[in-house]
This record gives C-alpha cells, structure tokens and sequence, in this order.
C-alpha cells in the first residue's frame, strides 16, 4: 500500500510548517523525517495522524483519499516522546486501551484482547510486567509499552515522534536497534521523526531531511551522507569543514590546492568545498603535498581521534579524523607540524548558478 503525499503545505498564520512537500511511501519501508526544530517533521507526522489537515495537497493510499478517512479509521499506531501512558492504568490496561475503546461491533472479545495484549508484551520484552503501573517502570520500559499499545491496533502505519528523546544514550542505542528488529520481523510501513541523525542514519531505509518546511533530499542513508544535494545537507549531516574557493590562475582553489578542473568552465568565481573529516588526508612535513597545518588539539573517542588542525594558510582551523590506532603510529599530538589536503569534497558554486560537483582526489592537481 503505496502512501503518496503531493504538494502538502500548512501555515500557521505567517509560518510555513510545510512548503509543497511531495514523497511516496513505500509498503514496509522505514522512512526517517530529519531536521531540526521547526523543519515541519511533526506537522507532517500529525497530518499523516489525522490531528491536522494540511491547507493545500493531499495524501492517498493506493489511489484513495488518505485525508478524508476519519482518524480513527485509518489503522495508524502513534508513539509519542514523553510516551503518553495513562497512569491510572496498569501496563496490560494501557496496552489494551485502543481495543475496549472501539465501538462494540468491532470490539475483540475479552480473551481475544487479553490473549493479544499478552502476546505484544512478550514482543516488546516486557512478559511478566503486565500488573504493574508506568510508574514503577524505566523510562525505556515505558517507551516499549507505548509502542506495545500502539501495535495491539494491528496498524498499517506505525507513525514514531522522536520517541527516544527522554531517553539516555545507552537506553536509546539499544531500543532503536531492538525497533528496527522489530520493524522487520512485522514487515510495518513505519515513518520516524528525529533531529538526531545518528538514529536517522542508522535505522532508516531512507532519509527525508527537511528544512524550513521542504525536503532538501531524500535517499538512502549512504547517499545523503556521501553525497549530499544542498549546502544545508552538507552541514546538517555529520561533521564537516567548510574550504572558501577563489579563482587562482584561472583555477578555483584554496591557497595553492585546487581540485583540478572546473566543472563550470570560468563561470564561477567563487565556490564552497565542503570535506569530511574522514576525507582529508594527512601526512608528515615534506611528505605529502597539501596545507602546511599544525595539530592543535587531540580528543580521543573510543575507536576514533579528532583532530583539530591550525592551517594558517587558510586563515582557518579543520577537523580531521583518524582512528585511535594511528594516533602513535603517526606520532600525531598537539604541537606537531604535518601536511593536510583533501582526498573528497562536494563542491558547490557561490549563489544559484550551476550544479554540485563531487570531487574526487585522484583528480587533485596541488601547487604547493
């Protein structure tokens, strides 16, 4: 059941939650909505809910008007951040909750409910807990029993709102492997919104990143880190530095390197190349060619180094990563002299004019 969005917007007064967003969702894929506060992921979320409508744009569901099918009939599970239980209810009557609400015609009989709701706590790992009240659980207990009561509905479209962000580093690493297990073994069309690209990147089948009510990309999570479509994807995605480029002899370039050819044949004088830490490369004094650049400080990250690099010739400081491993085979440490020059960029020319360019560094051509 392909879900179809075209050309939603929503305004709220002179705020443009959606901007014509347009995406197909395809049966049983895990789409991740990233962006930051603001970008229109959770309006679009509600919308796809049924808690709002969009003022343009429509939404169908194999050919049917998605939007014009009551809430409550459109067989959505919605799990909230701050996961919404009721705390007068034990952890089984909270499960239960979206079945004894139903009109009696549709109503599973009470041991159809209770045999399910005992079923969705052995999925979501919570057997035995069942009598207790949120209250007496952890926070990611919680958050598994809020994703229980949304599944006990039997939903074709699980809807997730940023619903690890009460949650400490730890607890959300290993909820948000267990939810993508989860998601597979019940073959769900799932649709997760976060500001945290690490869980949009690890999770997700694709990644929609928005910006001001309009997706700036969408594709798989590798493409959008590696290959990003905008500056602001560049920027968002990951750590990155961002090299001014001038034109120097006819060449766009920063302070002596250049990336070889330019793709818009003189017709920019400026661009902006943006690198990957990973992508540069560093080598000892005289043994690379590239920037001159001095090694400011070392922090340590469990199996990986970041750098921070003083390159005066750029009248600016770079990050550089490089795993652990290396930092005393290559005698890196504060105060050390070394040679730093890109190996990958995505390039972008100054304004609107002409289209990014992904450089590679066996094209380098250096003039140190």
């Amino acid at each position: 059941m392909t879900l179809e969005l075209s050309r939603l917007s929503r305004r709220f007064a002179d705020f443009a939650a959606l901007d014509d967003v347009s995406l197909d969702i395809a049966p049983g894929e895990f789409l991740a909505l990233l962006g930051p506060s603001g970008s229109g992921k959770t309006t679009l979320l509600r919308i796809l809910a049924g808690l709002d409508h969009p003022d343009a744009g429509s939404v169908r569901l194999d050919g049917r008007d998605f939007l014009a099918t009551p809430a409550r009939s459109r067989k959505v599970g919605l799990v909230f951040q701050h996961y919404a239980l009721f705390r007068h209810l034990t952890v089984a009557e909270n499960v239960a909750f979206g079945l004894r609400v139903r009109p009696w015609r549709a109503r599973p009989k009470r041991a159809e409910i209770a045999a399910r709701v005992e079923a969705l706590l052995q999925r979501v790992q919570l057997e035995g807990l069942g009598r207790r009240y949120p209250a007496q659980l952890s926070g990611g207990q919680r958050q598994r029993v809020a994703l229980a009561r949304a599944l006990a509905v039997e939903p074709g479209l699980l809807l997730l709102d940023e619903p690890f962000g009460a949650l400490d580093a730890q607890v959300r690493v290993a909820l948000r492997r267990w939810l993508r297990e989860l998601h597979e073994d019940l073959g769900l069309t799932t649709v997760f919104v976060t500001h945290d690209q690490e869980e949009a990147l690890e999770l997700a089948d694709r990644v929609a990143v928005m910006n001001r009510g309009r997706i700036e990309q969408i594709g798989a999570p590798g493409t959008v880190y590696q290959d990003p479509a905008t500056p602001f994807v560049c920027e968002f995605i990951g750590k990155v530095n961002r090299i001014p480029l001038a034109r120097e002899d006819g060449m766009l370039g920063a302070a002596g390197w250049t990336p070889g050819r330019d793709p818009w044949r003189g017709g920019q004088a400026r661009a902006t190349a943006y690198v990957r830490p990973e992508h540069l490369a560093l080598g000892v004094a005289g043994d690379r060619p590239g920037w001159q650049a001095q090694v400011r400080h070392v922090y340590l990250a469990g199996s990986v180094a970041h750098l921070e690099l003083d390159v005066q010739a750029l009248a600016q400081t770079l990050e550089a990563d490089v795993a652990s491993e290396d930092l005393a085979r290559l005698g890196l440490r504060p105060g050390l002299g070394l040679r730093v020059a890109p190996r990958r960029a995505v390039v972008f020319p100054a304004g609107s004019g002409g289209d990014r360019w992904v450089w590679q560094a066996d094209e380098a051509v250096v003039a140190v």
